[in-house]
C-alpha cells in the first residue's frame, strides 16, 4: 500500500473537524506552491519552468513585456496551454524580484 493510499484511509476516518485541521496543515506545508510551476535542481539551471516543458517563467515574463500576446506566445510553444501562461503569471505577480533577476542575468548572456 502507498503512502497515498495509506493517507486516503486515514482521512476517511476523520472527522470534519480534524479533516479541516489536517487540511491547514498541508496548506501552510505546502507554502508558496503554484500549480504548473515547478523548480527542478539540474533543469534549466533550477529556474521555475512550467511543468511538462523547459520553459523557464522569466522568458514568458520578458516576451510579455516585450510585447507578446498571448495567442503568440501559444502559436511559438505548442506545448504550452493557456493555463500555463495564467500560472506563469501568478507565479511573477508573487516572485517579482527573482524573475527580474533572472529576466537580468539572462539578458547579459
Amino acid at each position: 500500500m502507498t503512502s497515498l493510499e495509506k493517507a486516503e484511509q486515514l482521512i476517511a476516518d476523520l472527522n470534519r473537524a480534524e479533516k479541516a485541521q489536517l487540511l491547514q496543515w498541508v496548506v501552510r506545508d505546502l507554502g508558496d506552491a503554484f500549480p504548473g510551476v515547478e523548480s527542478t535542481p539540474g533543469v534549466m539551471g533550477g529556474e521555475p519552468c512550467i511543468v511538462r516543458t523547459r520553459i523557464p517563467v522569466w522568458l514568458l515574463v520578458r516576451a510579455r513585456q516585450l510585447g507578446t500576446g498571448e495567442g503568440e506566445l501559444l502559436g511559438a510553444y505548442p506545448t504550452l496551454r493557456a493555463e500555463d501562461l495564467t500560472n506563469a503569471w501568478a507565479y511573477y505577480r508573487s516572485h517579482k524580484a527573482e524573475i527580474e533577476s533572472q529576466i537580468i542575468e539572462n539578458e547579459d548572456d
